[in-house]
């Protein structure tokens, strides 16, 4: 009788060896020690920059890829957008880096913009990294404050905020200058 409970037992321990081997060859996601991706102290940048959104003339940095409806918001709008970004709103200004991405208007009562975007860096020791922001902008608003989700290069795990302010709009041409002010936590 004992030495059918130890092979009992010897049988529940080797089915319980053998699902536990099977749960580790088929798992998908592991915990992992910082230090394996040499990740340092995190640290807190602050970026000042300006955005120049040229819809008109001959060189525009935005086109529409989508048309809006014809009603005040331009709701369905999407435009796709390759925006210099530099240190001053004078578009001669030294520049650091290119906003590419897309603005879609997403609201049907006011102007209220999706914004999906990288602000990919050229200049200093940011070239080859990039922030990313994904969020609502309410244009008319005179703050508007969009999350930064992420990054890559030297922003890998980022995570953050965006201010923006509208500096200059041409209601005719449809150009824009926004300030931004990006406080961004990475490695």
């Amino acid at each position: 009788m004992a030495s059918k409970f130890a092979s009992l037992g010897f049988l529940l321990l080797s089915m319980a060896i053998i699902c536990s081997a099977m749960a580790k060859e088929y798992s998908f996601a592991s915990n992992l020690d910082p230090k394996v991706l040499r990740l340092k102290k995190e640290k807190l940048t602050h970026f000042h920059m300006y955005w120049h959104d040229v819809v008109g003339g001959t060189k525009p940095t935005s086109v529409a890829v989508l048309p809006g409806l014809s009603n005040s918001t331009l709701f369905g709008l999407v435009n796709m957008f390759d925006n210099p970004l530099t240190v001053g709103p004078d578009p001669k200004s030294q520049l650091v880096g290119k906003s590419q991405g897309l603005y879609a208007s997403a609201a049907q009562q006011e102007i209220g913009l999706l914004m999906a975007m990288n602000f990919a860096f050229t200049y200093g020791k940011y070239n080859g990294s990039s922030i990313t922001i994904l969020g609502r902008n309410p244009i008319l608003n005179t703050v508007r404050e969009m999350p930064v989700v992420g990054g890559s290069g030297r922003f890998r795990f980022a995570r953050g905020y965006a201010e923006a302010r509208t500096h200059f709009f041409n209601a005719t041409s449809l150009d824009a200058i926004v300030e931004y002010n990006i406080y961004v936590l990475h490695y």
